[in-house]
């Protein structure tokens, strides 16, 4: 049979065909889509804790499924009731209120074996003790964050002629040497300038935005809300420690090369949200952490138990401990309270009511110890003497006022400045001799019931002041400028930063924690 003719139809559609496929393959469609799907094979994984399956017990005897009287057709069973019972049935309340049982407390020290979450707990437990206790055991003596800086400026002049004492009370410690290849970033772009006595540093914007957060610096940690995060006041190991809402803490070792663990451990010591951790630089082997159960518990690397310290009915919103005194704590304890605790006798050395709600942050200046900040719910922040303070005369230094809960209240690295944050929007920057100088910047700090409050942090100088934002990234405030004066944003972030901490040895690493469990390091390029 002879083929027929193509029909001008199936000549136009062929034609159509053939067009199509050149234009198609002229753009490349074909290459680039493979070229994607390459590029999202290999995203780099998150770094997550691994948490241990809670495993069930086997049932031995065979299930037996119940049916009642009423299905089996059988009339109801009165047997061992009251005679008077139809009588009274009337009487009783339809509803009754159900009390729920407590989360279960343990009155006593818990081992850290016990308390930890993970697969393999042993090993785990011995990489974490043994790397705590190696950095307990170095030598903290070297030069300041002031001698770092003297350093890294000297070339200009910048900060060699400069002499102040706002630096030197944050430490001693051995510098990260890497930072000495961070010149050419940082170089020529701060000056001192003399004001009330004090030295004001004003960097570039350049050296901000240097900052990067890396994707093998993003993990998670915790599950849940991170309430509290800490750097280990350390230069040898970056390690990080993180508190969260279920009574969790999560430590990080940044510099980890285990590839099963990811350098994550994650313990239970408590029932309820973390109020804050202590990492003192002195006895770094002993950290101390408070919770909303009403206990503190003490972390002890070389005896590796959880020990009891102190247990109250109230409950314990924060913690704090003077920057030159590692055998005291303060804590606040119940609406406005604050106890002192002296760590060798176990008791309670003096007690104060201090505000009318909860007192959010207890922050201590690190010029003059004996000063004491406090902020409270109760929509004030006070500066306290403590060596005018007695149980009958509490008179506060300065009182600030602000017309919602101000949820931090933390001094400057210099200790010339207080900065409050507070839910009415407002960062306020307290100053001068006798901080008489007060101004409040504009910032949204409205974040919600599911996300931690916002709390902003001082850097490494007086220069600016980081908190974060509702668009996933970290405001940069300059108190100077009385305004924002940048943004650190990355695609890396995947969540909003609530809570932060400056690295008190290596500049320019700030650690932001979220309400999901992650944390993100950033770093200088």
């Amino acid at each position: 049979m002879a083929s027929q003719k193509l029909t001008d139809y199936e000549r136009q559609r062929l034609e159509n065909i053939k067009r199509n496929a050149e234009m198609v393959a002229a753009l490349k469609l074909h290459s680039k889509a493979a070229t994607l799907s390459a590029a999202t094979a290999k995203r780099h994984r998150m770094k997550t804790f691994k948490a241990s399956p809670e495993k069930k017990p086997k049932t031995e005897t065979p299930i037996v499924i119940r049916r009642s009287l009423r299905t089996r057709g059988m009339p109801p069973d009165s047997k061992g009731l009251p005679d008077d019972f139809s009588d009274n049935f009337d009487k009783t309340p339809k509803s009754v209120s159900v009390i729920k049982p407590q989360s279960p407390r343990v009155l006593g020290p818990i081992s850290m074996g016990d308390a930890f979450s993970g697969d393999d707990e042993t090993e785990s437990n011995k990489m974490l003790v043994g790397t705590i206790l190696s950095i307990a055991k170095e030598t903290q003596v070297g030069v300041s964050v002031k001698d770092v800086k003297d350093e890294i400026f000297s070339d200009k002049g910048a900060l060699g002629s400069c002499k102040s004492e706002g630096f030197e009370s944050l430490g001693t410690e051995k510098v990260d040497e890497s930072l000495s290849g961070k010149r050419n970033l940082v170089k020529g772009v701060v000056k001192n300038e003399y004001l009330d006595g004090l030295v004001k540093i004003e960097k570039s914007d350049q050296w901000l935005e240097s900052l990067d957060l890396k994707p093998e610096n993003v993990a998670r940690l915790l599950p849940g809300r991170i309430m509290v995060v800490k750097f280990f006041p350390c230069s040898s190991v970056r390690m990080i420690a993180a508190g969260n809402k279920f009574g969790n803490i999560a430590f990080w070792n940044v510099d980890s090369n285990n590839k099963k663990e990811d350098g994550i451990y994650l313990y239970r010591p408590h029932t309820g949200p973390i109020s804050g951790i202590l990492i003192h630089q002195h006895s770094m082997s002993k950290i101390y952490s408070s919770c909303y159960d009403g206990f503190i518990r003490l972390m002890d690397a070389e005896k590796e138990v959880f020990d009891l310290v102190h247990s109250c009915d109230d409950t314990i919103f924060s913690l704090s401990q003077q920057p030159n005194n590692s055998e005291t704590l303060y804590f606040a304890e119940g609406h406005g309270g604050l106890k002192v605790w002296d760590i060798r006798t176990g008791k309670s050395s003096r007690n104060w009511m201090l505000h009318e709600d909860r007192i959010n942050t207890i922050n201590f200046n690190s010029q003059n110890p004996n000063i004491m900040a406090t902020s409270s719910t109760d929509g004030t922040a006070c500066i306290w003497d403590l060596r005018s303070m007695s149980a009958h005369k509490l008179k506060t230094l300065k009182t600030v006022s602000h017309s919602r809960a101000v949820h931090s209240a933390y001094f400057s690295p210099s200790g010339s400045s207080l900065a409050t944050t507070s839910l009415d929007n407002k960062v306020g920057i307290i100053s001068g001799v006798n901080f008489e100088d007060a101004c409040m910047i504009y910032h949204d700090n409205w974040t919600g019931r599911w996300l931690s409050s916002f709390r902003g942090i001082w850097g490494w100088d007086d220069s600016y002041i980081f908190i974060g934002n509702m668009k996933r990234g970290v405001d940069v405030i300059s108190p100077s400028q009385k305004r924002s004066v940048m943004t650190l944003q990355s695609p890396e972030m995947s969540a909003i930063p609530c809570r932060f901490d400056a690295h008190p040895y290596k500049i320019g690493m700030l650690a932001g924690a979220t309400s999901g469990g992650q944390v993100y390091l950033w770093t200088p390029c």
